[in-house]
């Protein structure tokens, strides 16, 4: 699996949206929300939180279903370390990005500005992208809000080639936090990646985000 297909993968956030009917005039002009959103991510340092992901192949209707932590710290650092069923790390700095297998005895590795340029979503959750700029957004329809009143988005990429449609995204009403976000690739395949437990600006360390392979791995540059 690329650097590239794990991190669209793993760009995915928490609780189950049930939708509910609303009237548009209870909901706030798209623009606002977007700047609201804008701002707080613009704002925080670093966040970290436990996530669930679940993978549907549509081809065989299977859900691979997978646990861990991730780290997010500002700018262009980022951590997803998975527990379950499986340990893997991708780890991604302003440098470099390596995804390692343990089990596979296996790193490979990737100029992490190639990521950054090339993924909306982790370019903005890495406090480098605008969201009016590299998507255009609209509330979902015909549920804008959850049972929770929570905002329902949707979001198409302006990139050209972009692997996934477009992006549905549950924004927490209150804060403007991600709480979800979720998408189907070009084959029909679901992600969805929930993150229970999220915390902001608790002070994460930048060593955190650094990566040495250790010995016995063969280590491969992609492109």
């Amino acid at each position: 699996m690329t650097v590239r297909l794990i991190v669209v993968l793993a760009v995915l956030f928490s609780t189950i949206i049930l939708p509910l009917n609303v009237c548009a005039a209870e909901l706030p002009p798209i623009d606002e929300t977007v700047k609201h959103l804008q701002q707080i991510y613009e704002q925080t340092r670093d966040f970290q939180a436990s996530f669930i992901q679940e993978t549907t192949v549509k081809s065989i209707r299977k859900t691979d279903v997978e646990e861990g932590m991730v780290y997010f710290k500002n700018p262009k650092q980022m951590l997803w370390d998975y527990k379950k069923p499986k340990a893997k790390k991708l780890i991604i700095n302003a440098q470099n990005a390596w995804l390692y297998l343990p089990q596979d005895k296996a790193v490979y590795t990737q100029e992490s500005d190639k990521i950054f340029k090339s993924e909306a979503l982790i370019k903005f959750l890495s406090g480098l992208g605008k969201l009016s700029d590299d998507f255009t957004i609209q509330y979902a329809a015909p549920d804008a809000i959850d049972k929770n009143g929570n905002y329902l988005l949707k979001l198409y990429p302006r990139e050209k080639g972009a692997s996934y449609q477009y992006l549905e995204m549950t924004i927490q009403k209150d804060d403007f936090h991600i709480l979800q976000v979720s998408f189907d690739d070009v084959m029909g395949n679901a992600t969805v990646l929930k993150f229970p437990g999220l915390k902001m600006n608790s002070g994460l360390s930048s060593k955190l985000f650094r990566f040495q392979p250790p010995p016995g791995v063969s280590v491969f540059k992609m492109p």
